[in-house]
């Protein structure tokens, strides 16, 4: 599934940045409309490689390589999107012959990238300058530190092209991990989050989170900004949750570490759970696999307790702690021990 968007123009990013990161623009202006664009291949593992002053380039590599990650330090072999030149490639650089220098500078513009950087506040050499306005490629210089730069633009873009998928249930903060609460419509979830937000516990988004998945083993949750703040509960209509519990209880995004879905039981169906293990399943969330527990909902059962105790529970079983194994490797102790 696509993100929000699937491409950023370089005026935009400059726009966005240049403060934060002080940006200069030093040439290649007329390439102010060059787009980043969200490569399949590269937007949810961005890589971020440097190539190791004294190696040779490989010929042809450059035009050959389809997937370019997002931003990355100078690197001939693999190209970035974004190219980030710091203090050690112009180092590099320098230390070349003048024609392997022109060699190497040709083939970063050969690349095509959608900008270049010289970062750590060197100072802009003067062919890269004349390449940029040839090539029409934007060309900025910052007195930040190439790795920080690198950090900082890797964590923008990522999230910004991250996957997203927006689901049906309320988004929590319980425990200090964040918990989905799904179920059919009317079970309750809003009633409970109600109850688990006057305990404590902050909320996140209610009715359609977005969840965007920004790393190969993180997914982030957050909350539309029209329906930031509110809470439908059936009975008293919407609600402000800051307005009424104060800015601490409202959480502005947290990982998906849980999810706990509501089902109504009767007498028979909850017999028939298993009392030993209880309902532990995964669910696929943007091909990842997320924890999913099934919560009972019937007459004199306290949802309140149960997710609370459902997230220290799951926390526990995260580090390695089960309580089911444990307590399964004392009863057959006891049992090897003939009861003594």
């Amino acid at each position: 599934m696509p993100g929000l968007t699937d491409q950023l123009s370089i005026e935009d990013l400059y726009n966005i940045h240049h403060d934060k990161l002080e940006l200069e623009w030093v040439a290649g202006q007329q390439g102010a409309k060059h787009a980043i664009i969200r490569d399949e291949d590269s937007a949810s593992t961005v890589k971020k490689t440097i190539k190791k002053p004294g190696k040779k380039k490989q010929p042809g590599k450059a035009e050959t390589s389809r997937s370019l990650s997002l931003v990355g330090h100078l690197n001939l072999i693999h190209p970035h999107q974004i190219q980030i030149i710091g203090n050690i490639e112009i180092k590099y650089l320098e230390s070349l012959r003048d024609i392997s220098m022109q060699d190497a500078v040709v083939q970063i513009f050969r690349s095509q990238p959608a900008c270049v950087i010289i970062a750590d506040g060197c100072e802009v050499p003067t062919l890269i300058k004349r390449k940029s306005n040839e090539h029409s490629i934007p060309l900025f210089s910052t007195p930040i530190n190439s790795g920080k730069l690198s950090d900082v633009l890797h964590y923008f873009l990522s999230n910004l092209f991250a996957d997203m998928l927006t689901l049906h249930g309320v988004y929590m903060e319980v425990m200090a991990i964040g918990v989905l609460i799904t179920g059919p419509s009317g079970i309750g979830k809003s009633e409970l989050a109600l109850e688990l937000i006057s305990r404590g516990h902050r909320l996140i988004a209610d009715d359609a989170p977005l969840f965007s998945r920004i790393a190969p083993d993180i997914i982030d949750g957050t909350c539309p900004e029209t329906l930031q703040d509110f809470l439908e509960v059936r009975g008293l209509g919407i609600i402000n949750v800051r307005e009424l519990f104060g800015d601490s209880a409202i959480k502005k995004n947290k990982y998906l570490k849980l999810i706990v879905q509501l089902q109504p039981m009767d007498t028979k169906n909850l017999l028939s759970l298993d009392r030993l293990e209880g309902s532990y399943n995964t669910r696929s969330i943007l091909d990842m696999e997320i924890p999913e527990i099934t919560l009972p909902v019937a007459p004199g059962r306290n949802l309140a307790i149960m997710m609370e105790c459902a997230a220290r529970n799951h926390i526990l079983r995260v580090s390695g702690y089960d309580a089911a194994e444990t307590f399964a490797k004392r009863q057959a102790r006891l049992i090897e021990s003939g009861g003594k």
